[in-house]
């Protein structure tokens, strides 16, 4: 293929631009299928990062909780946090006791006359001492548990003083709510693939059209011995024009939608706001859009040439 001087791809440039408007209504339809295609990546974009906030805060609030007998004495509990609070993997262990936890349990059922009654008609207290423990990474709960159920050291007068540990029902939740964002991730990927197929789809036929339109044009071309390059560009320049508009309307409607929507759903989203996130990952966005445009209006472009244009 001959290299092409700057004025030879001036003059691709101009007649892509020409090849698009020719397309009419065809140019038109591609350009608003392309503007849905971005727009699902655009909302899937927006859907990911909203995910990966909900599962980061709920794995923020998940710690381990050991649940002591109530015959354990304090110091063995204490002797427990400081063996967790050596570990490398956790951030922090905080102790309550017994006395705590009663209190703490009588101020939430304030209310709740019956259930301080039963509480009151009890011999002693019912409630457990224990410890929460915080690990540096979600993923270290697992060998933080087990060094809790292996662990001689967690025995006093040769009985285990560790009543529970509530990990289990924390961990089958993050593991659902994992399993749920890669389904809506997947199922996402598929729309915006069969979208994809029927933007290709259409910037195909436009490409065609084009290159019906200019078959005059093109054959004078092959006769004066015009290069490839030069026959191809225009046709490439109008896919690629194509995918550029559609991202570009894409990125104008954003503004205007993020704003209205993270104004009435940032309370129901847990202070995740899509407006926000857009204005600070706008660059980001906007270079993922423009890149799928172009790459959709390219491709189609490319096929269409290599199936209806011979040079």
């Amino acid at each position: 293929m001959a290299r092409m001087n700057g004025m030879t791809i001036k003059r691709v440039l101009i007649g892509g631009g020409k090849n698009f408007i020719r397309g009419g209504a065809v140019s038109a339809a591609t350009v608003v299928i392309m503007t849905v295609t971005l727009s699902i990546i655009g909302s899937l974009i927006f859907l990911s990062a909203l995910l990966n906030f909900t599962l980061n805060a709920i794995k923020d609030k998940v710690d381990v909780s050991v649940y002591f007998v109530t015959t354990a004495q304090e110091s063995d509990i204490l002797a427990v946090k400081s063996q967790l609070e050596k570990l490398p993997q956790v951030a922090s262990v905080t102790y309550t006791s017994a006395a705590d936890a009663l209190t703490a349990f009588r101020a939430r059922h304030a209310t709740d006359q019956l259930t301080l009654q039963a509480l009151d008609e009890l011999a002693g207290n019912p409630l457990d001492a224990s410890l929460e423990v915080r690990a540096k990474d979600s993923s270290e709960y697992d060998s933080i548990v087990s060094f809790l159920e292996a662990s001689p050291t967690l025995s006093s007068g040769g009985a285990s003083i560790i009543d529970r540990i509530n990990y289990a029902q924390n961990k089958d939740v993050i593991n659902r709510l994992t399993l749920a964002i890669q389904a809506a991730r997947e199922i996402g990927f598929a729309v915006v693939m069969l979208f994809a197929v029927a933007s290709m789809l259409i910037a195909f036929a436009t490409v065609r059209l084009a290159i019906y339109v200019a078959k005059d044009e093109i054959a004078v071309m092959r006769l004066v011995g015009a290069s490839s390059a030069y026959v191809q560009g225009p046709f490439i320049v109008t896919g690629v024009i194509t995918g550029l508009t559609a991202a570009i309307i894409v990125l104008l409607l954003l503004w205007p939608a993020t704003w209205y929507v993270g104004a009435k759903t940032v309370v129901w989203f847990g202070g995740f706001s899509v407006a926000s996130y857009y204005a600070s990952h706008f660059f980001l966005v906007a270079a993922i859009l423009l890149a799928a445009g172009v790459a959709l209006g390219g491709v189609a472009s490319v096929f269409a040439i290599r199936r209806y244009l011979r040079v």
